[in-house]
């Protein structure tokens, strides 16, 4: 029996090692040295950071684990993003989280963290997954962590039906996930994406069998991006979870969907790109359309978020669709490398969004409908112009990143001789530029209706203040970030 390489695991096992130790040391922690576990925590994502970081620049790809897992240039740089929102979500959700883990009920306290790390966990399988069982065990891991978090505020009725729907419907999806996996299984004989590939472009499989098994697969992936008409439990659960838990829920994770995305359709079943992309153009026209239309709606920020989360991924499977066009595969580069720079500059820019969301909360209070930001600018100039700045990007407005990313979205698109496609998003865009606005316009043009002073802590400043600096010169000269997913991403396609 020959011992599988472990070396590209050392991340994973590290970052496992990390946890549980946390999650031990935790336990003997009282409430006013609880710093140690976000300190901690901190300094585990950074550890995983290193070993991923060593790997992304040798830029080689290694299968392990008999060919279950993968160390390519695309994972270790959507690995380094995941830590790094991770880390983010965890400086913005200190405070937060210690003043709720004070109000009785144990909420958000040490288990937070060490769910936060045990979720990210599940991320790194999923993003390394090469076989339909370690894509399910990551994505299991996961959501399992994700459950616990969104349950927390047990004696909260709205934290407890949105943990409800989260798990039913999470249950749901990954039914439909399974079950699509296994009828490729039988329709091509093995698990194995790469084996999968091989015998699909054959054309030895039964091809009736593989296109239901691919329904299943993508309404399963739809789900878990947050896409119409799989999206009716993102607003609710956003809604319900603490704004922290919400976080984790809405940033990191989209980085792994994405990936489970190109490793079970790019990778796993090219040969069938013109059935899978149809789906994703459905599922991309009916997100742009029903996310815009209906955060227009709403009065409630997270809700609003959900809404324009569900049409920021419409972007991202408009890249992944763009890739092939019949039988010219010339623009698959280009197509999922915008696919790939527009999650992780959404991730980037999201995660500042919340984070002024949780800046202006304090004990008791939630700072989470469109009134709590009245007279923002009179209260903090800077934090509003760092909100402008996110929204501003949100929107796809210049010089900001978000207009970068989707008019490189846009490019692959009009490649791919989608002309009408890449219109009707301009023009969904627009709709959605809207409720932004209206939240930059409710920051300058109205008067405070809290008087309360902002406090926070240096650390979450920084942090905050560092993001909105990066969205607005990353937007500027977006060439550094443009380039290494391009490399990330050709490297990829070629093994």
């Amino acid at each position: 029996m020959n011992t599988p390489n472990l070396v590209p695991l050392y991340a994973e096992i590290f970052m496992v090692v990390a946890a549980s130790a946390i999650l031990l040391i935790d336990m003997f922690l009282s409430d006013a040295k609880r710093h140690l576990t976000y300190v901690m925590s901190l300094l585990a994502l950074a550890g995983a950071a290193f070993i991923s970081y060593v790997d992304f620049a040798a830029g080689t790809t290694v299968y392990t684990m008999s060919n279950m897992f993968v160390s390519d240039p695309m994972a270790n740089l959507l690995k380094l993003f995941t830590y790094l929102a991770t880390a983010l979500t965890l400086i913005y959700s200190r405070k937060y989280a210690a003043d709720r883990a004070m109000t009785g009920g144990g909420h958000l306290g040490g288990e937070f963290y060490v769910l936060a790390l045990f979720s990210v966990v599940g991320q790194m399988v999923m993003i390394s997954a090469n076989n339909m069982l370690s894509v399910y065990l990551g994505l299991e891991l996961m959501s399992l962590a994700l459950y616990a978090l969104v349950a927390m505020r047990r004696d909260h009725a709205m934290s407890t039906e949105a943990a409800m729907k989260y798990f039913v419907l999470g249950a749901l999806a990954s039914g439909f996930l399974l079950y699509g996996i296994s009828m490729l299984y039988g329709a091509t004989g093995t698990l194995d994406i790469s084996t999968m590939a091989k015998v699909a472009a054959a054309g030895t499989a039964d091809s009736t069998i593989m296109v239901f098994g691919l329904v299943f697969l993508v309404s399963g992936l739809a789900f878990k991006l947050g896409a119409v008409p799989f999206h009716m439990w993102v607003p609710d659960v956003y809604q319900g979870s603490p704004t922290a838990v919400t976080l984790l829920l809405g940033a990191a994770p989209k980085l792994a969907s994405f990936a489970i995305c190109v490793r079970l359709l790019v990778e796993g079943l090219p040969s069938l790109a013109v059935d899978w992309q149809q789906m994703l153009l459905v599922l991309a026209v009916m997100s742009l359309a029903i996310g815009n239309f209906t955060a227009i709606a709403q009065t409630n920020l997270k809700r609003m978020l959900a809404y324009s989360t569900i049409a920021q991924m419409g972007f991202v499977l408009l890249g992944l669709l763009a890739g092939v066009n019949g039988a010219d595969h010339s623009n698959m580069a280009t197509a999922y490398t915008s696919a790939l720079f527009y999650s992780i500059t959404y991730v980037l820019t999201t995660l500042g969004t919340f984070g002024l969301i949780m800046l202006l909360a304090r004990n008791g209070f939630e700072a989470e409908n469109l009134n709590d930001f009245k007279g923002l600018a009179k209260r903090s100039p800077w934090f509003a112009a760092v909100m402008a700045i996110l929204l501003f990007s949100l929107a796809g407005v210049p010089p900001m990143i978000g207009f970068t990313a989707k008019f490189a979205v846009l490019q692959a698109v009009v490649a791919s001789g989608a002309v009408w496609l890449a219109i009707t998003a301009v023009l969904f865009s627009l709709v959605g530029a809207y409720y932004y606005l209206r939240v930059i316009k409710v920051m300058y043009f109205d008067e405070p209706v809290d008087t309360a002073a902002i406090s926070a802590p240096a650390d979450m400043r920084i942090a905050l203040s560092l993001n909105g600096i990066f969205v607005l010169v990353a937007g500027i000269v977006p060439a550094f970030l443009l380039e290494a997913c391009l490399r990330a991403m050709s490297a990829t396609l070629a093994s």
